[in-house]
């Protein structure tokens, strides 16, 4: 399967909540909105996370997707993901690689592919 990343360098492919979409799995749908649930503070319904990518145009997406500041600017902007974006490092991006690194580390990679 190829990698979905979302515009903020999480790879979508790896989430378990669309894994779960994708391969109907109810058990893994509702394990992934217990620990979520746990790891925020807040009750996450399986049907709140229920995805076809942070990149998707459908109206499956996980419940954060439709506020998450950096998907909104991604869309606005209409780039792929933040690699590509003329302002990458902005505040915006910096605050969200500071809670994910690993999307960091995608990135990176990504704009190393680029030639920047």
């Amino acid at each position: 399967m190829e990698r979905i990343i979302a515009h903020c360098g999480l790879i979508c492919t790896d989430c378990p909540a669309y894994i779960a979409t994708q391969t109907n799995n109810r058990d893994l749908l509702e394990r992934t909105a217990k620990e979520w649930s746990q790891m925020f503070h807040t009750e996450i319904a399986p049907e709140g996370i229920l995805c076809d990518s942070c990149t998707a145009t459908t109206d499956r997406l996980c419940g954060h997707c439709y506020e998450c500041d950096v998907r909104l600017c991604g869309v606005e902007r209409g780039v792929a993901n933040c690699a590509v974006c003329p302002d990458y490092g902005c505040q915006r991006l910096q605050t969200f690689l500071a809670m994910a690194p690993e999307a960091g580390k995608t990135l990176a990679e990504l704009r190393a592919g680029l030639g920047s």
